[in-house]
């Protein structure tokens, strides 16, 4: 995708061909600014902190950051030691620790001199499989805009979105804003209503930000005016990302998403469900045997934006001394969930749906 008419992915290789640079999400949408990473602990940092974010694009973060690991200390205590530095970020993303155990799996049997070029090399095929499944979801995804479009020809198709799931979330593309690139592109007249999505307000400052940059129509609500929204028939269908989906079709999102899924179903509007395969755990039957990240309570006592002298500042929003409590997802039941779409297609949220799509997967874990 660009920014300011320049070709940008997430992630990539500093010009030294060994540091890792990424785009730094906690300075957006009012300061746009590049971090170089050269050490697993900063890459480790960089997705605790939230310097990146995005189910899929932890896991390229630590994918790259098990080669810088490699670089230093490409022993057998180095790579474990990396594993369970990375392993400890965030707990919710799956894609976090199927990255990491690919990378283990490509490394372990190598000689300690082979692993830091095998991790690269490794590193930068996960993240062009990460673009190309992204691509894929939004080709799948596309028909389903264009099927309302045709029951309303010339009017605007509007769509909720909640959090971000675009292409800060991942190395390029997106995964719930992939169709909704694909459908703009095409010509078509999407309007994107994207959620505020508090306590770090991802919808306003990095949603807004890249449909902005691409020239998507969109207008920022508060999170909790989708549903009036809904009830008013202003809203035809709705996309959001995903974090860790279920074998059965279960999903953990962004917390607030539970609740637009409720009010869809109340409202008879669809709600669908983007994720690439990496996101699927095949472990899991039950979506409230995911683990659920929390949070610092910062995150909901204060907020950040830019005061009058144009600079960014933090403002505390809450009373002092009221105490806060910040569960970072929540999960939507699959009987919510219209469908699911994948680089494979659009399958029913059941395991059923998902088998027949990924029966190798489905397979193997079974196995």
């Amino acid at each position: 995708m660009k920014i300011h008419g320049q070709p940008y992915r997430t992630i990539w290789l500093a010009q030294d061909g060994w540091r890792v640079c990424v785009i730094d999400q906690t300075r957006l949408p009012f300061r746009f600014e590049t971090v170089t990473l050269g050490s697993v602990e900063q890459a480790a940092d960089a997705i605790a902190t939230m310097i990146v974010r995005g189910a899929p694009l932890i896991g390229a973060t630590a994918a790259y950051g098990v080669a810088l690991a490699m670089r230093s200390d490409p022993s057998d205590a180095g790579l474990d030691a990396a594993l369970a530095l990375l392993g400890a970020t965030r707990p919710t993303a799956v894609n976090l620790h199927w990255a990491l155990n690919r990378m283990r799996v490509r490394l372990v049997g190598l000689k300690p001199r082979a692993r830091a070029q095998a991790a690269y090399t490794e590193a930068a095929l996960l993240c062009d499989e990460d673009v190309a499944l992204c691509r894929a979801i939004g080709d799948h995804g596309l028909p389903l805009i264009r099927e309302i479009a045709s029951r309303k020809p010339g009017e605007p198709i509007n769509i909720l979105t909640h959090c971000n799931a675009g292409w800060l979330a991942t190395v390029d593309w997106g995964t719930a804003l992939a169709p909704i690139y694909r459908a703009h592109d095409a010509g078509l007249p999407v309007h994107v209503w994207v959620d505020e999505t508090r306590p770090r307000n991802q919808g306003a400052a990095l949603t807004a930000y890249e449909l902005g940059a691409h020239g998507v129509p969109h207008s920022v609500i508060v999170d909790n005016a989708g549903g009036h929204l809904m009830q008013r028939g202003q809203i035809d269908m709705v996309i959001v990302g995903t974090d860790r989906t279920t074998a059965t079709g279960d999903v953990a999102n962004k917390i607030g998403t539970y609740l637009k899924a409720l009010a869809a179903h109340d409202n008879g509007v669809p709600f669908y469900v983007a994720l690439p395969s990496p996101t699927i755990d095949w472990s899991l039957s039950d979506g409230f045997s995911i683990p659920i990240e929390e949070r610092a309570a910062r995150e909901v006592t204060h907020l950040s934006g830019l005061n009058e002298d144009g600079d960014v500042a933090s403002f505390r929003v809450v009373a002092p001394g009221s105490p806060a409590v910040n569960p970072a997802f929540d999960v939507t039941p699959a009987r919510l969930v219209t469908a699911l779409i994948t680089e494979r297609g659009v399958a029913p949220a059941t395991a059923e749906g998902l088998a027949a799509l990924f029966p190798d997967l489905a397979r193997g874990a079974a196995a």
